[in-house]
């Protein structure tokens, strides 16, 4: 049986976005079928030390609650991306996020690394998942939050912290989970990826972007 790996990102706060944003956390939750039942069975957590800025911007702790202390004695990108795929396991695995940009931030990262490809695969993007299932323009996506009031599910935990915006990502897959069909794919067969992140103007009070939008002085 395949394990379903639900994971989320949190970078470094930039201002110039034709620069690549450093990871700075990584979360997790794993994700089994027992006895015919979806269930989290593991949660993964590591910060992680900034590759190209070591010093974190002004607006990064503010926005994300991560600190200059906690990425100080973090593993470095390579350390800590060996100990998510040590946790991932042998077994076959999906990997599921909210959106595309954390694939995105993979790829770059590990070709900055030298890091191969190989391992990021079966991806898999729970927000357009659960937009088709619940709009007929999927040119506008659903934001995390909105998603769960949809659910009427509430929201544990702190937004942009890895692991609960992993936690609560997980929610909302396991509703959908007998619904959607999932892709398989390689990321190391993949044409170049390109991703553009759109942060909201203030027009989507449920963006998940819409704070940072704020604090860069972009909302109208």
């Amino acid at each position: 049986m395949p394990t379903y790996i639900i994971f989320d990102l949190e970078f470094m706060v930039v201002r110039k976005h034709q620069h690549l944003a450093d990871i700075i956390e990584i979360g997790a939750i794993k994700m089994t079928e027992q006895e015919g039942t979806l269930v989290m069975t593991d949660v993964f957590q590591s910060y992680v030390k900034p590759s190209r800025q070591y010093k974190l911007t002004p607006e990064t702790t503010p926005f994300t609650g991560i600190t200059q202390d906690q990425v100080d004695q973090a593993p470095s990108f390579p350390e800590a991306l060996k100990a998510f795929q040590e946790w991932i396991g042998e077994a076959p695995y999906y990997l599921c996020a909210w959106g595309m940009d954390d694939k995105y931030q993979f790829i770059q990262h590990c070709r900055y690394h030298q890091i191969s490809l190989d391992w990021l695969q079966n991806y898999n993007d729970l927000q357009l998942a659960f937009t088709r299932l619940h709009q007929s323009d999927h040119r506008q996506r659903i934001g995390l939050k909105r998603a769960l009031d949809l659910l009427q599910l509430p929201f544990i935990g702190e937004p942009h912290r890895a692991t609960d915006d992993a936690y609560n990502t997980a929610k909302v897959f396991l509703s959908i989970f007998p619904n959607i069909q999932l892709v398989t794919n390689n990321a190391a067969e993949d044409q170049l990826y390109v991703s553009e992140m759109v942060y909201s103007t203030g027009s989507e009070e449920n963006h998940p972007f819409s704070k940072l939008a704020e604090m860069l002085g972009m909302a109208q």
